[in-house]
């Protein structure tokens, strides 16, 4: 590696970094100590765990894995280990006070960077090569951001949060088809050559799909609005055998954080208002976007399906990066990284379109598949097993593309989102697909 090329990789992964942190630390001092240590909801962490999480991870990885340091405060280790202690349970932990939360993570930052420095990306170590263990720590600590976002939606309280709204719809957007062709034949899904990729996008390999139809834009909270006049949450016809149970059970009637009051109201960061009709629907589990998608005469599409809307370009039969190209993501193209506090309109970003057509693709809303979160043909678990490899199974359900709140370093057209089918505080939505006649 050249020292531009390794000067280059430091500035970048740096950047990714101090972006990631800029964020906790928002999220984190936006609220008082209090709301810092409750646990606003069983599904989710006191925010205090995830800040003392994040700089645990960040110094197993980098500073002991990586430079080859000793643990800082190795008492800790087993406080923020997320597969000893569920969620529910982490409230019960000795955790770290905010002040030495905060002082931890400031410690071991300071450590990382030093380290940047003077490491060599090219020593052999798989770890370093292309810098993976800095963009896989800036990644992990990007998703607890948007773990920690989605904490904030749960709480209850006077709003602490705030973002210019997203930019209006275009002007094309009423006029836009109401699907997209998606033609037959192979593509490539996965990637083995994204350097910051984890595991679970890996490798790269030839997937052959049938010709489909997929929405050009998220079902909009109008649409869904319509399902539920309609009696779609009464309908068992709709429904699987298992989403029927859960919606009777959970007392399924509308998306999470809507109420009706003469018309439906959202309440989104502590603030209520109507809902916006041509915006995304949000905040719907996987069985309630299944059982609209029946309704509508559709289905969901299939994880392959997604990403070959949303990367694959017939003019050179390659996958991009992205949908609209190579080029990393910039606010023209896709709402992402908290700029915003909600998706953009339906038909938003034509700069973001990819060569099917389809809009909104990436950012917005975290989309629903009907597939359930498998390895990849040759797939190997690395750098630990944790990550991916331990929820393989049906039971999960893929989500893709990345809502409003994933940060740019953790959005690419291969990322794999996975959670069960029941959640609704994650920023989910969806689009409906069908499939298309026998192309001759």
């Amino acid at each position: 590696m050249t020292e531009n090329n390794a000067h280059a990789l430091r500035e970048r992964a740096a950047a990714e970094l101090l972006a990631a942190r800029d964020r906790t630390t928002l999220l984190t001092t936006a609220v008082d100590e209090p709301d810092l240590v409750k646990q606003h909801s069983p599904l989710m962490s006191p925010l205090v765990w995830d800040l003392a999480h994040i700089a645990n991870q960040e110094e197993f990885w980098l500073v002991r894995e990586v430079g080859g340091g000793t643990p800082l405060h190795p008492e800790i280790d087993p406080l923020y280990d997320a597969f000893e202690h569920p969620r529910a349970t982490r409230p019960t932990l000795p955790l770290l006070p905010e002040a030495e939360a905060r002082r931890y993570g400031h410690e071991v930052r300071g450590r990382v960077l030093d380290l940047l420095d003077r490491v060599h990306f090219d020593n052999g170590e798989r770890l370093l090569d292309g810098g993976f263990a800095f963009g896989m720590v800036a990644q992990h600590e990007v998703q607890h951001d948007e773990t920690m976002l989605a904490t904030h939606q749960l709480r209850v309280g006077p709003p602490v949060l705030s973002a210019p709204p997203p930019p209006s719809a275009p002007a094309d957007a009423t006029a836009l088809p109401a699907e997209v062709h998606v033609p037959g034949g192979p593509f490539t899904m996965g990637t083995s050559t994204e350097p910051w990729a984890l595991d679970n996008e890996r490798p790269a390999h030839e997937v052959n799909l049938p010709a489909f139809y997929l929405d050009t834009a998220p079902v909009t909270n109008a649409a869904y609005a319509e399902f539920i006049a309609d009696g779609g949450y009464d309908d068992q016809r709709l429904w699987t055998a298992d989403g029927w149970a859960h919606r009777q059970h959970a007392g399924l009637t509308a998306p999470l954080f809507w109420r009706w009051a003469g018309e439906w109201l959202q309440t989104s960061f502590g603030l209520t208002s109507p809902l916006i009709p041509n915006e995304p629907v949000l905040h719907v589990c996987w069985y309630e976007a299944d059982a609209y998608a029946r309704w509508a005469g559709r289905r969901l599409p299939t994880e392959a399906e997604w990403e070959k809307a949303a990367r694959w370009d017939p003019a050179t039969g390659r996958s991009r990066r992205y949908p609209w190209g190579d080029e990393e993501p910039t606010a023209a193209r896709a709402n992402l990284g908290q700029r915003h506090l909600r998706p953009a309109p339906a038909g938003a970003y034509p700069e973001g379109a990819a060569p099917s057509g389809a809009r909104q693709l990436i950012g917005d809303v975290w989309e629903w598949t009907s597939s359930g979160f498998l390895p990849y043909p040759g797939f190997v678990a690395w750098p630990y097993k944790e990550y991916s490899e331990v929820f393989f199974g049906p039971e999960y359900k893929v989500l893709r593309g990345g809502a409003f709140g994933v940060s740019p370093v953790a959005s690419r057209a291969t990322f794999r989102n996975w959670d069960y089918p029941i959640r609704r505080q994650i920023f989910s939505g969806f689009r409906t697909a069908r499939s298309a006649p026998e192309e001759a």
